[in-house]
């Protein structure tokens, strides 16, 4: 199995200790990474008469906030091509954003019932504005069927970035803060620098941990690889999915004024549909 790893988990850096347990799971980033990953694992299948035909099945590691990820990933499988003797298979990403949520939402019970004080600030490396705005939308959600604490988000590039965020809290009347991770960050660190909860600058501030436990990752993982390996059974590969993983996800765009200049256009999606767009029904 080969998980892909983006900015959820610094690239595959906050999954490391998957091949302890799992000793066939490999991480790699997406793009030329796995594309080089992929080439090398098949030639290697070809030379061993025992993985000969054994699939290999390829995970997308995000909570459903990067679903470009899922869509590059699935390109990648299908430019390498997915026919015999060494098949390819795509599996579902490991989360939701609903699951994320949910996972979330837990989080801010259990800091709620050890530190009733304390607010919850939601912290992920930033990306790009649309995976980032999909995390201060789940923060919303988190709020307002939470347990009652204030949560905020901050997506970050840095220990300063996180300092402000933690510095605005306390300008909310929040005097306590528990920062949350909105991916698989495991310890307190960003980019691989250790964050000086203990300093002026985070005083009141700590680190609630991992979000999930590795057992609980683990058994999600072998889930996705259990169902991707029962659909290649039944010829199903997941890429043409998996490659409209991103549709809708960006900038959207209006057809308002179609009808009144007489156009219409389609769309070729890269899994070679066309998709077109019927004139929007709104309600009053």
């Amino acid at each position: 199995m080969v998980l892909v790893g983006g900015h959820e988990s610094n690239n595959g850096a906050d999954l490391s200790f998957v091949p302890e347990t799992l000793p066939h799971a490999l991480i790699t980033p997406p793009g030329r990474p796995l594309h080089n990953m992929l080439t090398r694992l098949r030639g290697q299948s070809r030379n061993d008469p025992v993985r000969n035909s054994a699939p290999i099945v390829v995970v997308p590691m995000t909570f459903g906030r990067n679903p470009t990820l899922v869509a590059d990933t699935a390109k990648t499988l299908r430019w390498l091509g997915v026919s015999s003797p060494v098949p390819l298979a795509l599996a579902d990403p490991f989360g939701t954003t609903d699951h994320l949520t949910a996972w979330l939402r837990t989080a801010a019970v259990d800091v709620r019932r050890r530190a009733p004080q304390s607010a919850v600030l939601i912290v992920a490396q930033a990306a790009n504005p649309f995976d980032d705005a999909e995390l201060y939308r789940i923060a919303h959600l988190v709020r307002t069927h939470g347990a009652g604490n204030p949560v905020e988000a901050a997506t970050v590039s840095g220990i300063d970035e996180l300092v402000a965020a933690v510095q605005r809290m306390r300008l909310l009347g929040s005097a306590e803060t528990v920062v949350v991770p909105g991916g698989f960050l495991r310890t307190a660190t960003l980019h691989g620098d250790e964050v000086p909860f203990d300093e002026d600058g985070l005083a009141g501030a700590s680190f609630y941990g991992a979000l999930l436990s590795e057992q609980a990752i683990l058994r999600v993982i072998r889930e996705r690889v259990h169902d991707a390996l029962h659909a290649l059974d039944h010829g199903k590969t997941g890429i043409d999915s998996g490659l409209a993983a991103d549709h809708g996800h960006g900038y959207a765009h209006s057809h308002a004024f179609d009808d009144a200049h007489g156009h219409s256009h389609s769309h070729d999606a890269a899994d070679g549909h066309t998709h077109s767009h019927p004139t929007p029904i709104h309600s009053s």
